[in-house]
């Protein structure tokens, strides 16, 4: 057997003949960023673009302290500090190219579920200057159909009766700001990296809600110090498999554990807003501007609306993957035509984007054959996903007299999926949602009532008042309940 080397950082001179390796001191960075949700995003992109700055400038001040709040985060903790917070990226091209290299930028990782005081004396840090976020639409706790803060949540109620030991995001962001202001330090940037449109104002909402219910003196100077800047973010990174760590040492006879696997395309806009000082991610291709809104509404009703599209359609039908799906001509198509007919007529103008080719790059990003994005992680919690990504759309082309039926069949097959929860082979499909249970008691409810799935208003909010959608609505789910080849219904639609 090939004799292999541990990533570690004493091993780093031994492998920088076979791998990219940082080129700077690690024992030199200071953490500047706490980072709550070390995910395999998280390492693909922010944490990305920090070691490529570290790599190119002086920009010591600016690691990363990886963060988990709950147990689950154990494994991931874990293992980064086995491998003195090193890992890989690999970075597969469509054609086959694979680049990879080790990513330095992570020099520590807390878990708040072991010692609370402890994340929060890490954010209240001196020199903490940002508190960043990958932490799923979910993680924000508003209610979908009117975007208010759940204050109702157990957790919620928890961090308000036991402010110096929380369990929610909320509840350490307040604790730690509070600990800052006692100090006289300035206030920290709390930097959303989620797939959620006016990602930094929803954090900002919610953070303040729950702050003025717990101390309202407090909240006041969050709301006047706490800059949120909004952000749209980019790289598709599916979840890692065997089959990646046994790449690494097969072909390069490396040990890591967790590594992470991404595409080659990255982006980042961010709005140029911060309480003090942030790194100079523009020197390594993020874009700073002065309004985030028409990227972030462009990405996320093509990209993120795209991939729910094929992740409900595709899963019924059988397929696996995302690449899959658009390796079939029906699913690209049918995809093609959502974003042409119901998805670009609502955008905005985006300056310096052509939209066209924007989504030619999305078809092609969709079908790299090398990045095996699963449905089930493409399909995890939609629940927090569509009212975000999907429904607005149907709701704007509503007033606007526009096509719905491209999404409604989505919202349709989403009904039988949670009904049913199995593809059309009979294959039990594998469903992640913190709604499951109530999705699959208002779609077992169709049989009797065909709207029974969309009078969930915490999701659709008024959509099952809406005639024009419910008509449309109706006939395609007795059309999908009656025929579950979901393929024959979309092929109707596109021929219609």
């Amino acid at each position: 057997m090939k004799e292999t080397i541990k990533l570690k950082q004493e091993n780093l001179p031994l492998l920088a003949a076979k791998i990219t390796c940082p080129s700077y001191d690690r024992s030199k960075i200071k953490a500047g960023i706490v980072h709550i949700g070390v995910g395999g995003f998280h390492r693909s992109h922010e944490a990305y673009y920090t070691h490529v700055l570290m790599n190119e400038t002086e920009a010591s001040d600016w690691g990363i302290c990886g963060v988990g709040l709950r147990e689950v985060d154990r494994k991931i903790c874990d293992t980064l500090k086995a491998q003195d917070y090193l890992y890989t990226l690999i970075v597969r091209h469509p054609r086959g190219d694979v680049e990879t290299c080790v990513i330095g930028s992570l020099v520590d990782f807390l878990l708040g579920c072991d010692d609370p005081g402890a994340v929060i004396d890490k954010m209240a840090s001196a020199d903490t200057q940002i508190v960043s976020l990958t932490i799923t639409e979910g993680g924000y706790n508003f209610n979908p159909a009117t975007g208010e803060f759940e204050l109702g949540n157990p957790g919620v109620q928890h961090d308000l009766d036991n402010p110096s030991s929380p369990k929610m995001v909320f509840g350490y962001l307040t604790a730690a700001l509070k600990k800052r202001r006692a100090m006289g330090l300035p206030a920290f940037t709390i930097q959303s990296c989620d797939n959620i449109q006016h990602n930094g104002d929803m954090a900002r909402k919610m953070l303040l809600t729950f702050a003025y219910k717990q101390d309202a003196e407090l909240a006041r100077w969050i709301e006047s110090e706490v800059c949120f800047p909004n952000a749209m973010v980019d790289r598709i990174t599916p979840v890692t498999t065997p089959e990646d760590i046994a790449y690494l040492r097969t072909e390069i006879g490396l040990e890591d554990q967790w590594p992470v696997t991404c595409e080659p395309f990255t982006q980042w806009v961010i709005e140029d807003n911060f309480s003090s000082g942030r790194p100079a991610w523009e020197k390594v291709g993020a874009q700073f501007v002065t309004d985030v809104t028409p990227y972030e509404k462009m990405k996320i009703r093509l990209l993120n609306a795209g991939h729910s599209v094929l992740g409900l359609l595709g899963s019924i039908h059988g397929h696996q993957t995302i690449d899959g799906c658009v390796a079939d001509p029906l699913f690209a198509t049918y995809l093609r035509r959502f974003m042409d007919t119901e998805a670009t007529p609502v955008l905005d103008p985006v300056d310096g984007v052509e939209l066209e080719a924007y989504k030619d790059s999305l078809i092609e990003r969709f079908g790299n054959p090398n990045i095996k994005d699963n449905l089930a992680r493409i399909c995890l919690e939609s629940s927090a996903k569509l009212p975000k990504f999907l429904i607005p759309t149907i709701h704007e082309n509503l007033a606007q007299g526009g096509s719905i039926k491209y999404a409604t069949l989505v919202v349709a097959a989403w009904c039988l999926y949670s009904d049913k929860g199995r593809n059309r082979h009979g294959v039990e499909l594998d469903i992640v949602d913190a709604m499951k249970d109530e999705l699959h008691q208002a779609a077992t409810g169709t049989a009797d009532d065909p709207l029974a799935f969309i009078r969930l208003k915490t999701i659709f909010g008024d959509l099952a008042s809406n005639q024009a959608f419910t008509g449309l609505y109706t006939k395609m789910i007795h059309a999908i309940y009656e025929d579950t080849d979901i393929a024959r219904q979309m092929q109707k639609i596109l021929s219609a």
